[in-house]
């Protein structure tokens, strides 16, 4: 298997960086592609280097290089996810607006008919948001909100992310045990 991982400027860099250590573990090839504002996160966000979060990728990019050859629909992938999403990131998708190697790949997922997963960290959501996620939405995109939920009884921070990641992993079919799945019987 063949991902596309991006980082955008929205908050929740941890998101971004614990699916390449799981996809990095499960031995899975991986495309990377960091904003500027993406790497600032990393850095704010997640205590972490930005240098260690690019040796988790297999292979990493320029967001300014559009000429790099992920962004050519002949470069075969099986999915992208953008995980943080921002809303600039999610509005330059919906109007086909292609500035960045980021958006650029995600335009090429949407023409090539590649699976395509925006992870969105934002609250509330304007009406502008919405209408650019039910554009996407339409056209096959999988809108996946970073909105964990609390059924497994998440004990830290990395349960939260955890549950998120894993629910990224449930939509290209990768197995993983991240958080216990929902049970018919709630335990006191």
């Amino acid at each position: 298997m063949r991902l596309v991982i991006g980082i955008s400027g929205a908050s929740g860099a941890l998101y971004g960086t614990r699916l390449l250590e799981v996809l990095k573990n499960k031995k899975i090839e991986t495309h990377l592609i960091v904003t500027n504002w993406g790497t600032e996160i990393i850095k704010h966000e997640t205590g972490l280097s930005v240098d260690y979060v690019k040796t988790l990728a297999s292979k990493v990019y320029n967001d300014n290089d559009l000429a790099s050859d992920v962004s050519s629909g002949s470069f075969k992938f099986d999915a992208m996810i953008i995980i943080p999403c921002s809303m600039k990131t999610i509005a330059g998708i919906a109007s086909g607006y292609s500035s960045t190697l980021l958006t650029r790949v995600a335009d090429v997922a949407l023409k090539e008919k590649r699976k395509l997963i925006l992870v969105p960290r934002e609250t509330p959501l304007s009406a502008i948001h919405l209408k650019n996620m039910l554009t996407l939405s339409r056209l096959g995109v999988v809108i996946l909100p970073a909105m964990p939920a609390f059924y497994h009884i998440p004990k830290s921070i990395n349960d939260l992310s955890n549950h998120i990641v894993g629910k990224v992993l449930d939509q290209l079919d990768i197995k993983h045990n991240l958080y216990k799945r929902w049970q018919n019987e709630i335990e006191p």
